[in-house]
C-alpha cells in the first residue's frame, strides 16, 4: 500500500485542525466560583458566618486564607 505525498500531507492537516480545534475548549465553566462549594458553605453563607478561601498577602499574591478558617469561631 503506498501514499502519495499530498494526500498524507491533507491528512495530517486535518488531524492537526481538529486537534487544535479539540483542545481549545468551546464549552462553558462546570463549576462557577462564586456559588458555594459544599452544603457546609450554603450554611455558613445563611447565617452570616462565611469566611473566604484566600485572601490576598502583602504583595496582592493570594493565598490560602488558613488563620481565618482554622481559628475557632465564636
Amino acid at each position: 500500500m503506498t501514499f502519495r505525498r499530498g494526500s498524507a500531507t491533507g491528512v495530517l492537516f486535518v488531524v492537526g485542525v481538529v486537534s487544535v480545534v479539540g483542545l481549545g475548549g468551546c464549552q462553558k465553566v462546570l463549576f462557577d466560583k462564586k456559588s458555594p462549594r459544599t452544603q457546609f458553605e450554603t450554611h455558613d453563607r445563611l447565617r452570616q458566618r462565611y469566611v473566604p478561601l484566600e485572601e490576598e498577602d502583602v504583595f496582592g499574591n493570594p493565598q490560602p486564607a488558613l488563620r481565618a478558617r482554622l481559628s475557632p469561631s465564636t
